[in-house]
């Protein structure tokens, strides 16, 4: 493994918060002095603002600015599609002055698979715990500033782990779906390769909901927040759910069905959908 350094020059649309807390990502830990520690694929990645720029230290075996443009989505113009989406309507406009610098992160699709089905009914800091004993448990050791850090495990690295095993790391009635979802994974009766070749939104979000703990909340959140990165998608949650009843719809959001909310979604925000999302979800959950 080797030591790197990088630094992203005055990107547009880029805030590590805003980043790192709008719900898409496990596996960031903000640092006293405001950085960012975090484990992408093999590496460890230490991320700080100085002055306009941000400076990445790493330990691990990819080149480090193919991983870090890759990654933080560099290549995609924000700023355009800011523009594009704040003329869409006022809310549109606050919720992105609130969250200017969100990017959507390209994350490893197995890592988010497993990462997401461990998300459904739970809050974001038992999510972060339990990935953290998982891949301390099955993943590779990374020794980055004289502390520990581990990768998430593979499938084949889970390959032996028992439904038992996973109930004792904490994960609760999700031992028995992740369990399931890596066989299948390892049978290869679900080719994640094959997924991510597959220009077909509708075709893979079919595929996903056949694995065990992907409903389509998670489906969705792994279309979009993997290296998938399917932005018309739009995941619907209870937050979600809130803002859209409160900015658009305005009636019982207990009587609201999803379908409706996706439909509104796709009428106004069309192939940005999953990107609105994250700026309306950030700025009222916020707010």
């Amino acid at each position: 493994m080797k030591e790197q350094q990088y630094i992203i020059k005055n990107p547009k649309c880029f805030n590590l918060k805003d980043i790192f807390t709008c719900g898409q990502c496990f596996r960031w830990e903000e640092n006293e002095d405001k950085s960012y520690t975090g484990i992408v694929k093999e590496n460890v990645i230490n991320i700080k603002k100085q002055g306009n720029d941000y400076v990445i230290k790493s330990v691990g075996n990819d080149e480090i600015e193919k991983l870090v443009i890759d990654y933080f989505d560099l290549n995609r113009d924000y700023k355009a599609l800011q523009e594009k989406l704040s003329k869409i309507d006022e809310n549109m406009e606050k919720s992105i002055k609130y969250g200017q610098g969100i990017r959507l992160l390209n994350q490893d699709l197995w890592e988010t698979l497993i990462s997401f089905i461990i998300s459904a009914n739970n809050n974001i800091p038992r999510i972060q715990k339990i990935i953290k004993r998982l891949s301390k448990n099955f993943g590779k050791k990374i020794i980055f500033e004289n502390n520990e850090y581990y990768t998430f495990p593979t499938a084949q690295e889970l390959k032996d782990v028992s439904i038992e095993k996973y109930r004792e790391l904490g994960l609760g009635f999700r031992d028995k779906r992740i369990y399931e979802t890596t066989q299948i994974i390892l049978e290869n009766k679900v080719n994640l390769q094959e997924l991510e070749n597959n220009p077909n939104t509708l075709e893979v979000r079919e595929i996903l909901l056949t694995l065990p703990g992907v409903g389509p909340k998670v489906a969705d959140c792994i279309l979009l927040f993997s290296d998938l990165k399917r932005l018309e998608v739009f995941p619907i949650d209870v937050w979600v759910n809130r803002v859209m009843n409160e900015l658009y719809i305005h009636g019982d959001e207990n009587k609201i069905s999803k379908k409706q909310i996706e439909q509104i979604a796709k009428e106004k925000f069309g192939n940005l959908a999953g990107l609105a999302q994250q700026y309306l979800f950030y700025w009222r959950r916020d707010s």
